[in-house]
């Protein structure tokens, strides 16, 4: 499994949008569009991205009874994007419905990830405010083993977890990780983060990077940055 840098889009029009991927006149970023970016624009500023080149991550974080969910990933699938992604917390019901849902047809679909805990929740929260008792590395594994359970390709997962995902379900089960930033960067509002190129270590897949890149003096050599430390070309 190649490992990839997606560029996470969190844009509010498609004329912000666009005037950010235009910067990109020699590579075709992989890109994940989140609610923000969809809400705004529609499936238009999908098919146009697609359009372009670019391999699209929907961002959407679906979470509803199995056959709303089941529905919404049907359409979700004729925008052919790469990858989409659920709430592993709907239960594994709710993600085979997803997948079924996904797959056309002919048997293709695209890459289908859960979220286990976003990024911005720390073990404290979780506890106190949605009363998980268990730990936050046991809750994230039980989530991971649920998705693969379902049949799912992979997880979202902050990049100090990515490891101990692996070690539960297997080097083939794909580990997606935002809460990167530069070690000389900025950390925002994200809780559990690292470096991009302690991310390789840990064994991640793909590694989600928004503020880093977009908000870059430069933004096509803060991706090369961190193409050059998690890929390593």
């Amino acid at each position: 499994m190649g490992k990839d840098v997606i560029i996470a889009c969190d844009f509010d029009s498609a004329q912000k949008t666009f005037a950010f991927l235009d910067k990109f006149t020699e590579e075709k970023p992989f890109v994940k569009i989140g609610m923000e970016l969809y809400y705004a624009e529609g499936p238009s500023i999908v098919k146009e991205i697609k359009r372009r080149g670019h391999k699209i991550f929907l961002d959407l974080k679906l979470h509803d009874i199995p056959n709303t969910v089941k529905k919404s990933m049907a359409v979700l699938s004729r925008l052919d994007v790469d990858m989409t992604n659920l709430h592993a917390a709907g239960t594994v019901d709710m993600m085979r419905a997803a997948l079924e849902g996904l797959t056309r047809e002919d048997g293709t679909r695209p890459l289908l990830i859960a979220v286990t805990q976003l990024t911005s929740t720390s073990e404290e929260r979780m506890q106190n405010e949605l009363l998980i008792n268990a730990s936050i590395n046991d809750t994230i594994i039980k989530y991971a083993e649920n998705a693969k359970t379902a049949g799912l390709d992979g997880v979202v997962c902050s990049p100090l977890e990515a490891g101990m995902v692996k070690e539960a379900c297997g080097v083939d089960f794909m580990t997606v990780t935002p809460g990167v930033r530069f070690a000389d960067g900025e950390v925002g509002d994200q809780i559990r983060i690292t470096t991009p190129e302690k991310t390789k270590e840990i064994g991640s897949d793909y590694i989600v990077v928004g503020r880093p890149i977009t908000q870059s003096e430069n933004p096509v050599e803060a991706f090369r940055r961190c193409v050059k430390e998690f890929v390593g070309e």
